[in-house]
């Protein structure tokens, strides 16, 4: 994760005597208590520290190893040999290492960070060990250390913080929701009606993404709504901040609103600060964030009222269910492991924030969904269009967010006002490639003109100025040597400056060739003039070379380095002075007219963020058209019906993750599902047979459709879904007092309240939590309940195979299996064995056995494990032919009743020879009585005598065989 090179570095070392370590060390232990998960960094400058258990945890994350510990102050008087007794424990790290670890603690590890700096020295103050909290950093909140983390980068995932209020009124339970997107510099806000499962909720917190969530303080913890959404929260992996109720106090949220939007949103009349609940959420998002402190994002937001209804609905099961996003906690393996990953080809970061917001939200607008569609056809039918749009266009568009952003907070440079116009002058060949796309479908070509091409003429249009400003005051030569300078010619003292520097750098060159001669080295080869990060301008020869050196007057030994001996001389380093000299003055000079230049670029930031929108959509689009038509089976376009309309029909479907993954032959199956036929599905089989991949499977290829994308099978037809809801796998929080059953039946509970006839339903092996009698009560509770209430389309997959007899008081659950082969064969010694062949083929009709003593089997357990497995199985279930080594049931009738009459036979005559015969007073005759020794005896010569009847029936010796 850290780069073994930049731990392995010399670290900086604290610079304090053992008094200012006494007086630092008081400090820490007087510094409030910290909130969970929150660690706590000191900046001094030139590097970073942290103290005490963050000190630890930072050595462990980044150093692997507690030797790079260093205890500060006089720690306690004491013998032993603790930590607490040696001071205080502290770690330095440098500013690289400290930017990786802040990336990961926030954007992964849902971390919040807090950064202290000194507190200005107070003149004639001895004590300045005194430090003030600078900035702080949460996952949902990263405005104060943006710059930190992503200066030299763009951020291709979205940072979204929420704040959720809830209120009663006349009975009904009401959620007002606030959330900002920074990156997007959108104001969002909603509000809807609640049930006690917070459903909506859920589903909200899943469509936006969000990353940190502030509610109210229950002080008293007898809020049980409150209960009740923060453990919802945090099952959706999403941080929970507290805060106090008079932050939820809507008194001056409009006026502090109309300081934040642009022209375009602002205004007393807005329909959305109607919106009680959602204001008095927005009031302490507001607050949290001190948003209005920085006077650079006033009037740079929009506001956007979030309509839960315009997307399909996820629950945080649905999400893990159909593998939607790369787990976060999850190293290594393929990127390939989640729906994200897999569409994943975007070349832009604004592009790749889209896909995931697109994955987040289906759509359920059929009209939407279908010009998606023709849109991708479009890329996937014109496969050169597709590759230059990727490689030629997308790959130099740089975040226009990102830099909008910095234009405004006046921190962009003439690198960012370049990077602009380098974008801008693409616009002209994209416009050119999508012209020429041509696509199968005629009404695609429209669509492309109306969606794309008409926008992207007008921005272009728009941003003619921005170039002409460009070209008439940026050194556009300098710009292809890295060097991002204004033109000379745009203030007299910048010619002087710059008439200068190229007579120095041609003074440069003649000391090189000089040298070159005098060693009798080739300057282009052997010689070389370069810029040191270290020593500046110098000479570097290889070792081979360094030879040359040895006993020649005028040359300086700088630095032996693996790639060379670097020296230089007397009239080089002067030459190297004065260059960097007038290189200052020349950036001083036109450090005023760069900021004047950004300020004229920070003017079209409304134009580039629309202009951002549209790439986006294009890398997204194009990226599913990649994705389409490079899979190893190409993706087929589905044909969609109306909500409440339609049937599930799917050829050959395949499942989009599993299908890439290496060393995977897939096996596709079909989706046959009928309204009011076979809209409930019971789906048995072995364990390891599929039955989990064939119910996700038509999860994932309907939220594909949704979302406009094709979908991996032969043939597609598919009603749109209001929402997905999934009971998939096993899942606790013991920290929290959440069990697997409970997590489980809250899951299930969920779903039950939030479906409606034209959801789609997947619940995989419900009710295993528990006993198997509860567990199967539940399960067939549950799944009549869905069946004949709810009405919607329902794959359900089981090992109760009790629940397969639903099919015959319900005409429209249909019993399904997944198919093995069992075959019987004899080893070595003659003894029968069963194998099993897991087909993955889906057949319909009931399979009756699990098989999991067979998988276990795979899995190495010890044979005399399996062995007394299967001969409790065979007490506890009447399995008829489950016996692995000889099935009873094979025998006919009349060697069954001949057998068992010949042990009733043999048992008599044992019992007549071992017990006591029976007086006339019924009292039995002492003298009989036998030892366990003497019965025993008599046991093994009745056994002898029957011994050869035995082996004349089939029946006894296979129930022999079976002990």
């Amino acid at each position: 994760m850290y780069a073994a090179e930049s731990t392995s570095a010399p670290r900086p070392q604290f610079e304090m005597d053992k008094e200012a370590e006494d007086r630092f060390c008081k400090f820490v232990e007087r510094m409030p208590e910290k909130m969970d998960g929150m660690i706590r960094l000191f900046d001094r400058g030139d590097y970073y520290s942290a103290h005490g258990k963050d000190a630890i945890h930072i050595a462990n994350e980044i150093f692997r190893t507690t030797t790079v510990l260093k205890y500060l102050g006089s720690g306690k008087p004491s013998t032993s040999t603790s930590q607490a007794s040696r001071g205080l424990a502290s770690v330095t790290i440098s500013p690289s290492l400290t930017k990786q670890f802040l990336r990961d603690a926030l954007t992964i590890k849902q971390m919040r960070i807090e950064i202290y700096v000194p507190e200005e020295r107070v003149p004639g103050r001895k004590d300045n060990t005194r430090w003030v909290s600078n900035k702080v950093a949460s996952p949902g909140n990263l405005i104060q250390l943006e710059d930190l983390l992503f200066n030299d980068q763009s951020l291709s995932s979205s940072s979204v913080i929420a704040a959720l209020r809830i209120q009663v009124k006349e009975s009904q339970r009401i959620v007002g929701v606030a959330y900002i997107d920074n990156n997007e510099r959108l104001l969002g806000v909603g509000e809807f009606v609640e049930d006690e499962s917070f459903g909506n909720t859920e589903s909200l917190l899943i469509q936006l993404g969000v990353k940190e969530c502030i509610m109210q303080l229950d002080e008293k913890e007898t809020n049980h709504d409150l209960t009740k959404l923060k453990t919802l929260i945090e099952r959706c992996q999403i941080i929970v901040t507290p805060r106090r109720h008079a932050d939820f106090q809507a008194r001056n949220v409009e006026q502090d609103l109309n300081r934040l939007l642009d022209e375009t949103n602002a205004g007393v009349a807005l329909p959305e600060f109607d919106m009680k609940a959602a204001m008095s959420a927005m009031s302490a998002l507001l607050i949290y964030l001190n948003l209005l402190a920085d006077t650079t994002m006033h009037g740079q937001y929009r506001l956007h009222k979030h309509d839960l209804s315009q997307y399909m609905k996820l629950d945080a099961s649905a999400l893990k269910a159909l593998n939607l996003m790369p787990q976060p906690n999850e190293t290594g393996g393929s990127k390939n492991m989640s729906l994200y990953g897999l569409l994943d080809r975007c070349k832009t970061s604004q592009g790749k924030r889209l896909l995931a917001r697109w994955l987040k939200q289906p759509l359920v607008n059929k009209h939407e969904i279908v010009q998606r569609q023709t849109i991708v056809e479009a890329f996937v039918d014109d496969t050169t269009a597709r590759r230059s749009i990727q490689d030629e266009i997308l790959k130099v568009m740089p975040d226009f967010h990102r830099i909008s952003k910095k234009f405004h907070r006046r921190v962009a440079g003439l690198e960012d006002v370049v990077r602009v116009y380098q974008a801008v002058n693409k616009l002209p060949d994209l416009n050119r490639i999508l012209e020429g796309v041509e696509p199968l479908n005629a009404i695609a070509k429209d669509l492309i003109e109306e969606v794309y091409l008409k926008p992207l003429r007008e921005h272009a249009d728009n941003l003619a100025n921005y170039t002409q400003m460009v070209e008439d005051t940026i050194d556009l030569e300098e710009m292809n040597r890295h060097n991002f300078v204004l033109l000379p010619t745009f203030d007299d003292n910048l010619e002087r400056l710059k008439k200068e520097l190229l007579e120095v750098r041609d003074q440069l060159d003649d000391e090189h060739m000089r040298v070159g001669r005098e060693l009798n080295l080739d300057t282009d080869k052997k010689l070389h003039l370069e810029n040191h990060q270290v020593y500046k301008y110098s000479f570097r020869v290889t070792k081979a070379e360094a030879g040359s050196l040895r006993g020649k007057k005028g040359y300086i030994d700088l630095a032996t380095q693996k790639s060379g001996t670097i020296f230089t001389t007397p009239h080089l380093k002067q030459l190297s002075e004065n260059y960097f000299d007038l290189q200052a003055q020349y950036d001083k000079s036109q450090r005023h007219l760069v900021k004047e230049v950004v300020g004229i670029a920070a003017s079209y930031t409304p134009i580039l963020e629309i202009l951002d929108n549209l790439i986006a959509a294009i890398d997204v689009t194009v990226s599913f058209a990649h994705v389409s038509a490079n899979a190893p089976i190409p993706y087929v376009k589905p044909t969609l019906t109306e909500k409440g309309t339609g049937d599930i029909i799917l050829q050959n479907a395949r499942h989009p993750v599993l299908e890439i993954q290496d060393d995977v032959t897939f096996i596709p199956n079909n989706h046959d599902m009928r309204k009011d036929e076979s809209e409930f599905i019971v789906l048995t089989g072995p364990n390891m047979g599929g039955k989990s991949t064939y119910i996700r499977q038509i999860g994932a290829i309907a939220l594909l459709a949704q979302i406009g994308c094709f979908v991996p099978a032969d043939e597609a037809q598919l009603p749109i879904f209001d929402c997905i809801l999934a009971r998939v796998g096993a899942g606790d929080s013991q920290l929290k007092g959440v069990s697997t059953f409970m997590a489980e039946m809250l899951e299930t509970a969920t779903i039950l309240k939030s479906a409606t006839k034209d959801s789609l339903i997947i619940i995989d092996e419900l009710g295993r939590g528990t006993s198997t009698y509860d567990g199967f009560g539940l399960a067939w509770a549950i799944s009549e309940h869905i069946a004949s209430k709810i009405r919607c389309f329902c794959l359900f997959a089981t090992h109760f195979h009790e629940l397969t007899s639903l099919d015959q008081s319900l005409s429209h659950v249909k019993n399904l299996h997944v198919e093995a082969l069992v075959s019987d064969k004899r080893d070595a010694n003659g003894k029968q064995d069963r194998n099993i062949t897991l087909l993955y083929q889906v057949k319909e009709g009931v399979c009756d056995q699990s098989f999991g003593i067979h998988v276990a089997e795979l899995a190495n357990f010890p044979e005399s494990v399996v062995k007394l497995a299967k001969r409790k199985a065979e007490e506890l279930e009447d399995f008829g032919d489950g016996d692995p080594d000889e099935s009873l049931t094979k025998y006919t009738k009349e060697e069954t009743d001949e057998g068992t009459a010949l042990i009733q036979q043999f048992l008599n005559t044992w019992k007549s020879r071992t017990t006591t015969p029976m007086n006339g007073d019924g009292q039995g005759d002492e003298d009989m009585d036998m030892s366990e020794e003497d019965m025993l005896a008599e046991l093994r010569r009745t056994v002898e005598e029957y011994k050869e009847r035995f082996e004349g029936n089939e029946w006894i010796k296979g129930v022999v065989n079976t002990l």
